[in-house]
């Protein structure tokens, strides 16, 4: 039952979370590391209190309820003596909790961050040996520790103090139930053997009750964890995926009219303001322009990653927030700088474009982009592991493996995001060559600065701060010695050439 609990749980919450806008991932509290470690943390606890410790109380329960009776039964003159001094015991218990609510929570989401920049120093640990700043990271992990060490210090204080205050309150019901015992005997009232019998059961009743008490932090960190996995299953996404018209073709004109846009994570800086585009069906469009005009803005919002603030986004005519999510994205294809692949195959990578194709189209697909041969020379070809981020391939590898899925995925509508900036030229020359093939007939957006990459597009825009300043073909852009492409291009074959 716990397993299933377990199980279930992290599916809620890991579809919870695919389902969310890519803004919500901005927020440092929804980081990679941090949801991964919720994610582990939030359903493991949760079944330990569900499961583990209900079992528990509950026979506890039984067991102070079963307890009383007999007590009763035996001298109910001392078991009413020794119950009025349980509130105090349990009030004793209850105002331990209630104080240290607080520091549970805030210790938690400090460890978090600590956890955080472990997981990024350890994914990152290239850049870190590269720098050699072991003792850097280090230091700023010792950092995030600080807080979390003082807090839990402050915690064990105050435990210590309310847990001899509710152990006085036992040890004294104790007492009282021995002094009144020997009244009893007294007057006789009662026998020794009832009163010893009574005072046994009623310690059994005590440690019972101490036990249930003594399950409060983990109780109170199952609270707490329930609240944490339901803020992850309650929350609704900003952009609403499964309503909408499905559509089943798309000749792929792609407008941007009338746009304002700002990110989640920066409201104050906008990128748009009154934004306009228009790339026509089966022609391709290059973005160009400097760091932060909005290049990949565009690109972002084609694929509504994010919605505009004002303003539409249409494909053949139709808002795109009017749509289906997934079936707007079945019709466009991504290659970005930074090619994602996951910890699997190369063909398991490839597959992803189309789910069920077939061996042969996977290797057609890697055939178009130039990806085929440096597989087959794998020892283990199309099942070689690329490992997290492929970083088992070479950047070029890495790049034709995505294309290969762009292409299986056959799209309507291709973006593409400085697909070729990273690499060097021979592994330029046989991607661009791939992109070539991929982009044919088709509708295409290109970012890019590389003059190889956009001189052949169809249309050219400039932008610059967040706005359209120049448009039209290579030839026509370079004919303007005053405009900014041509300043664009010559300052890169300055470059060039310096190289």
């Amino acid at each position: 039952m716990g397993e299933r609990l377990t199980l279930r749980v992290r599916k809620m919450m890991f579809t919870a979370m695919l389902r969310n806008e890519i803004g919500w991932f901005h927020d440092t509290d929804n980081e990679s590391a941090m949801l991964a470690s919720r994610l582990e943390s939030d359903a493991t606890l949760l079944k330990t209190v569900v499961v583990d410790r209900s079992t528990i109380l509950l026979q506890n329960v039984g067991l102070v309820v079963t307890s009383f009776i007999i007590s009763f039964i035996l001298n109910w003159r001392l078991t009413l003596v020794v119950m009025a001094t349980y509130p105090l015991i349990i009030s004793g218990h209850i105002s331990e909790k209630l104080f240290m609510q607080g520091y549970v929570g805030d210790l938690n989401k400090a460890y978090l961050k600590a956890n955080m920049l472990a997981g990024e120093a350890v994914s990152n640990i290239r850049t870190v040996a590269a720098f050699c700043s072991e003792k850097k990271v280090l230091d700023l992990y010792a950092r995030e520790l600080v807080e979390p060490s003082r807090g839990s210090c402050r915690r064990g204080q105050s435990a210590g103090i309310f847990y001899g205050l509710s152990q006085f309150f036992i040890f004294s019901s104790y007492g009282l139930a021995l002094w009144y015992g020997s009244v009893l005997m007294r007057k006789e009232l009662a026998s020794f053997e009832s009163v010893m019998k009574t005072f046994m059961v009623l310690i059994v009743t005590a440690l019972s009750m101490g036990e249930t008490l003594a399950m409060a932090p983990d109780l109170l960190k199952g609270n707490q964890m329930v609240a944490s996995i339901f803020e992850v299953l309650d929350r609704k996404t900003e952009i609403i995926s499964d309503v909408g018209e499905e559509i089943t073709r798309v000749d792929g004109i792609i407008e941007l009219k009338d746009v304002e846009f700002s990110y989640p994570s920066r409201p104050n800086v906008l990128i748009f303001k009154d934004f306009n585009l228009r790339v026509h069906a089966g022609r391709s469009m290059a973005l160009v322009g400097q760091s932060g005009s909005g290049k990949s803005t565009v690109i972002s919002l084609i694929f509504r990653f994010y919605d505009p603030t004002n303003g539409k986004i249409l494909i053949d005519g139709k808002d795109i927030k009017k749509l289906k999510l997934k079936s707007l994205r079945k019709h466009i294809g991504l290659v970005q700088q930074e090619p994602a692949l996951f910890a699997t195959s190369i063909h398991e990578n490839i597959l992803y474009g189309k789910e069920g194709a077939t061996e042969g189209e996977i290797i057609e697909a890697a055939k178009l982009a130039n990806a085929h041969s440096f597989i087959s020379a794998l020892p283990e070809g199309y099942s070689t592991k690329v490992g997290k981020r492929g970083v088992q391939l070479s950047g070029g590898q890495k790049q034709r493996v995505a294309i290969a899925r762009a292409i299986l995925k056959n799209p309507s509508i291709l973006l593409l995001d400085e697909a070729t900036s990273a690499l060097d030229v021979e592994s330029e020359r046989l991607v661009q060559q791939a992109l070539d093939r991929l982009m044919k007939n088709r509708t295409t957006v290109v970012v890019a600065h590389r003059l190889s990459t956009i001189k052949n597009a169809d249309q050219i825009s400039v932008l610059q701060d967040g706005k359209i300043i120049e448009q039209g073909t290579h030839s026509s852009l370079v004919e303007n010695k005053d405009g900014a492409y041509y300043k664009l291009i010559s300052l890169q074959q300055q470059q060039y050439h310096h190289n």
